[in-house]
């Protein structure tokens, strides 16, 4: 969204509900035409595909550590250096001053303007290990394993009856995970029943309250894969997952 005072457009790479994956360059495109600077969710696409910032354009990326082999509590904002250049610190600390006077004080060259205080040494130190790794395996093979172990989830998943799988199909490109839901239940209701069968999904509006608003659904349920997930494990998923459409199927027929 853009308007004359923010002039600022925010968007995710990937939709961590849709699985789909934005046309950067192009709407970078269109940003600069109303004179708007970019920021990009990349959360849910670094950790899965090779990511060029120079392609790509954009003012600012940022990213999590926890969805890319890392602990919680870490992430990174990457900034174009001219644009990092003319903010200012939105912090005052340590690190951050480069001269201190009396009346005032200048600041120290970007990134370094940005890192008030004490970091999060050890969560860094983390997060720069799991890029290592991330690295010494392969983008490029990473997105490849998603993309072949995305398509059998999404293939099982539309093998049950009663389930929406909503975002595009595996020919359109899509991530390695499935929002959903069951005609004629609750999200909630499914994600727990999944869970006391020993699997991890999620459920609720995945902090995309109006998407799902337009897709005219109360909630959905998601099910994500990583490199460590494997086909025999959607299959139990799955398995796990008619099990409980059945459970409620019997409740709804007993009433």
């Amino acid at each position: 969204m853009v308007n004359a005072k923010t002039a600022l457009v925010a968007l995710a790479h990937v939709s961590n509900v849709l699985g789909s994956e934005l046309d950067v360059p192009a709407v970078v495109a269109l940003s600069r035409q109303h004179g708007a600077k970019v920021l990009l969710d990349a959360c849910q696409s670094v950790p899965h595909m090779p990511v060029d910032v120079q392609a790509l354009g954009v003012d600012w990326i940022v990213a999590s550590g926890h969805k890319m082999c890392g602990p919680t509590g870490i992430g990174f904002l990457w900034g174009r250096m001219d644009v990092l250049q003319t903010m200012p610190p939105w912090m005052g600390g340590g690190e951050m001053i480069q001269d201190v006077y009396m009346d005032h004080s200048t600041y120290a060259e970007p990134p370094s303007r940005f890192e008030a205080g004490t970091p999060a040494i050890a969560e860094a130190i983390a997060l720069g290990a799991a890029c290592d790794y991330l690295t010494k395996v392969g983008m490029d093979r990473v997105h490849a394993y998603e993309t072949e172990i995305g398509t059998y989830l999404y293939e099982r998943l539309s093998e049950v009856e009663g389930v929406t799988v909503y975002g595009p199909t595996p020919e359109q490109g899509r991530a390695g995970l499935c929002a959903f839901n069951v005609e004629g239940l609750h999200a909630n209701d499914v994600c727990t029943l999944l869970d006391q069968a020993g699997v991890a999904t999620r459920s609720g509006h995945h902090c995309t309250q109006p998407l799902h608003r337009y897709l005219e659904i109360g909630a959905s349920a998601r099910a994500s894969l990583y490199i460590y997930n494997t086909t025999a494990e959607v299959d139990v998923f799955v398995e796990s997952l008619k099990d409980t459409v059945a459970f409620f199927r019997e409740i709804n027929e007993g009433v």
